[in-house]
This record gives C-alpha cells, sequence and structure tokens, in this order.
C-alpha cells in the first residue's frame, strides 16, 4: 500500500509542478471566456453587403424586395438579360434574380431561376421564395374575390406565458439553458478524460522507451505502477476542476451582486427585489434567468461532476495505461484510440439531440446507465431533475465496471510493458488477457 501511495504522490507532483499544468489552470478559463467573447463579436459583425440584380419581366415583382444590412437588391428590369449574365461571371453582382413574363401564376411559379457563381445558402433561397409567394398569393386572393386586408386581420399571433404549478413564472428558453449548462460539464468531462488519459499513456510509453519501467517493476507491481499512474493524474485534474469551480461561482456570486440576486432568498422578498428594480430600469429577464440557475440543483452537478470524472476517468484511463504499455510510441497507438474515442463522442451526440428534446425518456436514460457514456449524458440529464436513485445506480454501475476492467487492462500492461520492438495487433492483445 505504501508504494501505490508513493506513485500517487509521484505521478501528482509532477503533474502540478509542471509549468503547463500551473499556465493552463489559470489561462483554461481566460481561453474559454475569450472565446466566447470573440464568437459573439463576430456574429454581431455586418457581413459585406452582397447585389442582387432582379429582372422582373412582368413588373410585378421588383418592389417587394427590400434591401437590408445584407442584401441590396437593384432593379435591371429594362436591361438585356444576357448582358446581366455577363456581369454575373464577371462577378459583379452576386446574383441574377429572372422572372419570365407570364401571366399564368400556376405557371410563372415553376419558371423563375436564380443565377450566380456560387450556391447560394437555403435560408436566402426560402426568402426570396417567401417574397414571391406572398405577392403571388395576394394576387390570388385578390383573383378570387377575397379581401386580403381582412385576411390579414383576422390572423391570429399567440404567446403563451408559461408557468409553473407552484404559480411561480416560468421562463422561455429554461430548458436550452440547462442544456446548455449539462452540455458544458459533459464536455469537460470528455475533455479531461481525453487530455488526462493521453497524459497516462504518454506517461507510460516515456517510461518504456527509455527502459527505466525495467528498474521501477522491480521494485512494485505493474498493477500498483498503474492504478498509482491513473489515481495520481485524476488527483492533478480534480486540483484543476476545483480551481475552476472556486473561480467559476465567484463570477456567479459577482454576476448576483450586480443583478441584485439574493442567493437563497424566499419568494416573497424576490418578488419584492423585481419590483425594485423594474422601478431603477434594470433588466428584470436578466434577474429572472439568474434566479433560475440558482434554482437548478448545482450541488448536484458539481457533485456528481467529480463522481463521474473520477469513474469515468479511471475507466477510460485502464485503457490507456494498456495501450500506453503495449505500443513503443504513440504512433503505433493511434490504432487503439478510435474505439476509445468512439462512446465519448456518441454520449455527447446523444446529449445534445435526444436530452435536449426528451430529458426523462428511454433512450436518454439507457445510455445514462451504460458506463462508456454515462459520464456525459447523465450530467446532461441532471439539470432537468433525476430521481436519486437513478444517479446512484448508474455510478454504481460505472465504478463496477471500472472494477471488471481494470483487471483485464491490468493483465494487458503486466505483459505489454516489457514488450519491446513489435507492433501490436488486436489479436496478440486477446492472447494477453488468457496469461
Amino acid at each position: 500500500m505504501s508504494k501505490l501511495l508513493l506513485i500517487i504522490k509521484r505521478e501528482f507532483i509532477a503533474k502540478v509542478r509542471n509549468k503547463s499544468f500551473i499556465v493552463m489552470t489559470f489561462l483554461s478559463p481566460l481561453l474559454f471566456v475569450g472565446i466566447g467573447v470573440f464568437v459573439g463579436y463576430l456574429s454581431q459583425m455586418k457581413a459585406d453587403m452582397k447585389t442582387i440584380a432582379i429582372h422582373d419581366e412582368t413588373g410585378r415583382f421588383v418592389n417587394e424586395f427590400k434591401s437590408d444590412e445584407e442584401y441590396k437588391y437593384v432593379d435591371f428590369s429594362k436591361v438585356d438579360l444576357k448582358i446581366l449574365k455577363d456581369s454575373i461571371v464577371s462577378k459583379s453582382y452576386e446574383g441574377l434574380l429572372v422572372i419570365p413574363n407570364d401571366t399564368n401564376n400556376v405557371s410563372l411559379e415553376k419558371k423563375i431561376q436564380y443565377i450566380s457563381n456560387d450556391s447560394p445558402s437555403v435560408m436566402f433561397i426560402e426568402d426570396l421564395e417567401d417574397i414571391i409567394a406572398k405577392k403571388i398569393t395576394a394576387e390570388n386572393f385578390q383573383r378570387v374575390g377575397l379581401d386580403t386586408l381582412k385576411i390579414n386581420n383576422a390572423k391570429a399571433e399567440v404567446d403563451i406565458n408559461l408557468e409553473k404549478a407552484s404559480g411561480e413564472e416560468a421562463l422561455k428558453g429554461l430548458n436550452e439553458i440547462k442544456i446548455g449548462i449539462g452540455g458544458a460539464f459533459g464536455y469537460l468531462i470528455m475533455m479531461f478524460i481525453v487530455i488526462y488519459g493521453n497524459m497516462v499513456m504518454r506517461s507510460v510509453i516515456e517510461e518504456k522507451t527509455s527502459r527505466i519501467i525495467e528498474v521501477i517493476i522491480s521494485s512494485v507491481k505493474p498493477f500498483q505502477l498503474m492504478m498509482g499512474k491513473i489515481i495520481g493524474t485524476s488527483l492533478a485534474g480534480i486540483l484543476q476542476f476545483l480551481i475552476w469551480a472556486i473561480l467559476g461561482i465567484s463570477a456567479m456570486v459577482i454576476l448576483s451582486s450586480v443583478f441584485g440576486i439574493q442567493v437563497g432568498g424566499g419568494s416573497a422578498a424576490q418578488a419584492h427585489q423585481a419590483m425594485e428594480m423594474a422601478q431603477k430600469g434594470m433588466n428584470v429577464d436578466i434577474q429572472m434567468y439568474l434566479k433560475e440557475i440558482w434554482n437548478l440543483p448545482i450541488a448536484t452537478i458539481l457533485i456528481s461532476f467529480i463522481i463521474y470524472f473520477i469513474g469515468g476517468y479511471f475507466l477510460y484511463s485502464s485503457f490507456y495505461a494498456s495501450i500506453g504499455a503495449a505500443v513503443d510510441n504513440e504512433t503505433d497507438s493511434q490504432q487503439f484510440l478510435l474505439p476509445i474515442i468512439m462512446p465519448l463522442i456518441l454520449g455527447v451526440y446523444i446529449g445534445f439531440f435526444t436530452v435536449m428534446n426528451d430529458p426523462h425518456g428511454t433512450v436518454a436514460t439507457v445510455f445514462s446507465m451504460i458506463p462508456l457514456t454515462s459520464p456525459i449524458v447523465m450530467l446532461m440529464r441532471i439539470p432537468f431533475g433525476v430521481p436519486w436513485w437513478q444517479i446512484v445506480l448508474s455510478m454504481t454501475i460505472l465504478f463496477g465496471t471500472f472494477l471488471g476492467v481494470v483487471w483485464f487492462a491490468s493483465k494487458i500492461y503486466r505483459v505489454g510493458i516489457l514488450m519491446y520492438g513489435k507492433k501490436p495487433t488486436w489479436k496478440e492483445l486477446y492472447k494477453w488477457l488468457k496469461y
């Protein structure tokens, strides 16, 4: 046991004293915030103005197209069509909308063309089709004697107000916030597993190629060495996460104080607080969204993150360690890494495309129990409210699977750690399990 603790201590100190670990621990949150700000800035940037030429032989549609910040529509209905097409070739215009002269709206719908050198976006074409369709529809209404003004006035716009069973007002888009929070934690799990799992694999490969491993295993058992590397590296990852959690909670507290959120306050106090904010002209919607975020099971999310990180990391690091022991360099390891990474990617896709639409459905529930995907999928489900027994069952299966996997992985580790100069195959790995 003392030897295992020494290996854990050595691996932990080696990781946390590394300059890259120290720099990335404090630089990574700034990078994430910076990337978010940069993406937001790019999304607000105005695109280059694109000029769309319109050749409307009917003269009925050209005035329906209104220029905006992105597209400028110019009427060239009196210009020869061949000259306009040549202008498209010379890139004088982004595109040319050709509406032929046809009094029959039914046949006209199939004759309209858009000519351009580059393939236009689907949304842009749909906008053009919508503008022309509305004009033709209005003309059809007039032709059959329907009053378009009365029809437009008769159209209803429904805005459904959301309310909880307790009587409190609910917010639209709250599910998107929940999946965003759960997705962020799930993505962190995947990122940590890949980063620290690769650290374990590289550490094993370095010691194996330098032949120092032969000296080490003369004093400790291969299983102790493998577990020491896994646990030591995981402790470094947990320390890094705790630092990030402290920074994140501090940021939440600062935001709460800026927007006047009283954490843990009663409903009457919150209602009074909202009225005061409204009187001060502040944005009550932001205050309500922050209040809903505080009402999420934050403690459960954080505790589950740590537990799922430990379980998921232990499970996958057993694979990484056995791969590191089986190969002589990172190039040879690539053939074994894809089957390890695929379940992690599957978990992310299941989370975003299934949990968001049906967090308590069969697919989401099953994959939150499968140990290879549960660290990601279950974390995405927890913000929506998951029964405690499902969380406990999922964690039990995860750690139980880890114990079984580490037993098999230790067999590969024990044999592969002293194998040199030969590129292993899946068949040979299977043989090592029998030794």
